[in-house]
């Protein structure tokens, strides 16, 4: 082979090279640039970025390497006119250059799947002084309980978290396969009906956050909303203080650590509908996870807002609203309300929901 041949063929390397060269840094550039995330939130966010850019920063090169290599290939190559039957040259493989592609791909590879481990191992790692919260996913709505020592364990609608607290999250389903996922806090696990699972994260950053589910879930799948609100540690022991205050206690009775009971036993003993309303019973799904009601203070959009779609209707609508949900729908909503309430609360619980909804919203 003739110098001059030598040239023309490392030419069109060289020219790939080059291109490849820089249109992956270009490529470097503008994915680094990209805002591909929200508002990071944990502390465990940022080393999750961090192995998102190393990503972006390994695979462009290797995307535009290969685009630059079949580009090249398809004009390079291309059949002429009067070569339709015509095989190509014989050619011969390179025993070393396929060694090469093969050894730094397996070498590229091993890296990442060594520092991945070592990121999440790092970011799993158990901390001291970390509160434990229970998770539950039912169609179509996140029920969240804090359990309490000596005590009935609070739950909510809505996830509370104080600020630069470690958190340990233990996940299960009710009903079917759902996902936990915070994007802010950038950790997710699936909620596996018979298997509890977990993970952890230390918010951050004060704020308001949407929890979401990241599996397929059913009909209701997209709306399956809830709400992360990072809070001060005081204002996070003042919102567990007014939970865990027996129904009916004013603020002066909790402040000054009277004990309503010994003032009326009827009325510890009465349903407290409204909280019922807003965080369920442990095994129903909440209302409040799903509707807006003012009284109530949940701004869930999952289902109508009810200080509207009930205001004039009387016990009996609502009643059949509760066991009978997909019987009437409001205008703009689907048919996604669990129809298990005649069976995961009692009579008594719903003749207390009747009752509150009838006064409050009708």
């Amino acid at each position: 082979m003739s110098e001059e041949t030598r040239r023309q063929e490392r030419t069109p390397t060289l020219q790939m090279v080059l291109f490849g060269a820089i249109t992956s840094a270009i490529g470097i550039a503008w994915g680094l640039a990209i805002d591909w995330f929200p508002v990071s939130a944990s502390t465990q966010a940022k080393p999750i970025d961090d192995l998102w850019d190393l990503l972006i920063i390994l695979s462009v090169p290797v995307f535009m390497l290969v685009t630059t290599i079949v580009l090249f290939s398809v004009y390079k190559f291309r059949m002429r006119p009067g070569e339709e039957n015509l095989d190509g040259p014989p050619i011969h493989g390179n025993t070393k250059l396929e060694v090469i592609w093969t050894a730094i791909p397996a070498i590229v590879l091993v890296a990442l799947c060594s520092w991945t481990w070592v990121v999440l191992t790092d970011i799993e790692e158990a901390q001291a002084n970390e509160m434990r919260i229970n998770v539950t996913g039912q169609q179509f709505a996140w029920t969240y309980e804090y359990p309490k020592a000596g005590g009935k364990p609070i739950r909510s609608s809505t996830l509370y978290l104080p600020l630069d607290r470690p958190v340990r999250f233990s996940v299960k389903a009710i009903d079917v396969l759902h996902d936990f996922w915070v994007p802010a806090f950038r950790m997710k696990v699936d909620a596996v009906p018979g298997i509890t699972t977990r993970y952890r994260v230390t918010p951050n950053k004060l704020g308001t956050y949407p929890v979401v589910c990241a599996e397929l879930c059913g009909l209701g799948h997209s709306v399956m909303r809830s709400t992360a609100r990072v809070v001060s540690v005081a204002d996070f022991d003042a919102w567990l203080a007014k939970q865990t205050a027996p129904a009916g206690a004013s603020k002066s009775d909790v402040a000054g650590g009277q004990n309503p009971r010994a003032q009326d036993e009827g009325a510890a003993e009465k349903i407290d509908a409204k909280k019922l309303f807003a965080e369920g019973n442990g095994t129903a799904t909440a209302c409040g996870s799903c509707h807006t009601l003012a009284d109530a203070g949940t701004s869930s959009q999952t289902g109508p807002e009810l200080d509207k779609t009930l205001k004039g209707k009387d016990e009996a609508y609502i009643r059949s609203a509760i066991l009978e949900p997909g019987k009437e729908l409001a205008e703009g909503f689907q048919d996604i309300m669990p129809k298990d309430y005649g069976d995961t609360l009692s009579q008594e619980e719903v003749d207390a929901l009747v009752e509150y909804l009838g006064k409050v919203a009708g």
